[in-house]
């Protein structure tokens, strides 16, 4: 694993190279966001970086935390109702919620945590945007439970935008030149028969 400067003086990207499977795709690059997830500093900051989309124009009455998210998700809560923080949720209460999925990795909320979805303005956050599927089954959730998309949020995204909503992101691309994604049947690497180096997911990596 190696950090890489980027613009963000106090955020840095933690990677490593190599031939790696996710649920959706392979890719040559493990994007490693664990202290940003659950070192409260790197929390606060990556929440402060993303918090500047929804300044003044944003109703966000739930932030549904996607990939171990919520402490990230927490303190984006703590910035949207700051006192004296120029936004339409300010002095107003934010649910933070994460989602429940069944075998079939369909989002599904129980009776008891539906109510922080319908009806109310949900701001998605993700670790990381590349395919897209996961988030994906975050807006089809929030539409199904009778909610509204408030936006899409992630540290990483490889996309500026997806099914119409724009995506914040603090890291893209341009932060990591050479970033390749394939679906599995795709994969060039797999076609040479190159074995896999680990298998991720957004609990971290598996080395094989």
């Amino acid at each position: 694993m190696v950090k890489l400067p980027t613009k963000k003086g106090n955020l840095c990207l933690r990677v490593a190279q190599g031939h790696f499977a996710t649920n959706h795709s392979h890719i040559n690059y493990y994007i490693d966001v664990t202290t940003q997830k659950a070192r409260l500093s790197e929390a606060q900051a990556v929440a402060q970086e993303l918090v500047a989309a929804y300044r003044s124009n944003t109703i966000v009455d739930t932030v549904l935390c996607l990939d171990g998210t919520q402490v990230i998700g927490t303190c984006l809560a703590s910035e949207l109702t700051k006192s004296g923080f120029t936004n339409l949720n300010a002095h107003q209460t934010i649910y933070v919620v994460t989602p429940e999925y069944t075998s079939g990795s369909q989002i599904i909320f129980r009776d008891n945590i539906s109510p922080t979805i319908s009806g109310k303005h949900v701001l998605i956050l993700a670790a990381t945007v590349t395919t897209g599927y996961t988030i994906q089954s975050a807006i089809q959730a929030v539409n199904y439970y009778g909610g509204t998309v408030a936006g899409l949020s992630s540290i990483y995204s490889t996309m500026d935008e997806f099914a119409g909503f724009p995506i914040t992101s603090i890291f893209n691309p341009s932060d990591l030149p050479g970033y390749i994604s394939y679906e599995a049947k795709d994969c060039p690497w797999c076609k040479k028969g190159e074995h896999i180096d680990a298998l991720v997911n957004s609990f971290g990596y598996s080395a094989l």
